[in-house]
């Protein structure tokens, strides 16, 4: 039986994570302006797409859509004691270099199923301008398969955090704008991938060209 929200536990540590270290980053280092947060879902299973152009990325959409979004990481991280229960909690899940796609698709079933949103950068990597121009069919398959809605989010100005060569991030202005939700794939079909994916590219990038 699937859930209708996160556990407790992460729930309670997502909101001391947000309210303590990322929404003061985000509203005064990056003067952050968010747009379209009345179009989340707050309970229930969602795939949240988005572009990608920051290590920055994964916890300030978590932030702006106002619930807990799980991503993948790296397997070797969940065998740091304390680290792994920690980055647990907080929605991550292990994907092993190499495996390929079907292990990071069975880990994202799983999250859904419990109730998670889940975070997928429709490119696959970060790109240097926040555009995509290749985007991959995973989110729109993890959608058909977990039959949960698609919400297309737009970074604008993330790029700019990491640039120059001081280790500290930078202070740019960056914009989050959240688009409508996008019913998922009726079937697993390449062409009904395709297509589905094309509409949350051209969303997110039509957000994107809104500027500042």
């Amino acid at each position: 039986m699937s859930r209708s929200r996160e556990p407790f536990a992460s729930l309670l540590l997502y909101h001391a994570f947000k309210w303590s270290i990322v929404s003061p980053f985000l509203h005064t280092l990056l003067r952050g302006k968010i747009y379209g947060a009345e179009n989340v879902p707050r309970t229930g299973s969602l795939v949240v797409v988005s572009n990608h152009a920051s290590n920055f990325d994964p916890p300030i959409v978590s932030n702006c859509v106002r619930r807990p979004v799980a991503y993948m990481a790296k397997e070797e991280l969940f065998k740091i004691p304390v680290l792994k229960q920690a980055i647990e909690l907080y929605g991550a899940y292990p994907v092993s270099r190499g495996s390929g796609d079907r292990k990071a698709i069975k880990a994202a079933l799983k999250c859904l199923e419990d109730g998670w949103a889940v975070g997928v950068f429709l490119q696959g990597t970060r790109t240097p301008d926040g555009r995509i121009t290749d985007p991959k069919r995973g989110a729109a398959l993890i959608a058909a398969k977990a039959q949960a809605p698609i919400l297309p989010v737009c970074l604008w100005g993330t790029q700019a955090i990491e640039s120059g060569d001081g280790a500290l991030p930078r202070s740019t202005p960056v914009t989050i704008r959240i688009g409508n939700v996008i019913d998922f794939p009726q079937s697993t079909s390449k062409e009904e991938l395709e297509l589905v994916t094309q509409k949350c590219a051209a969303a997110i990038n039509s957000l994107h060209d809104l500027g500042r």
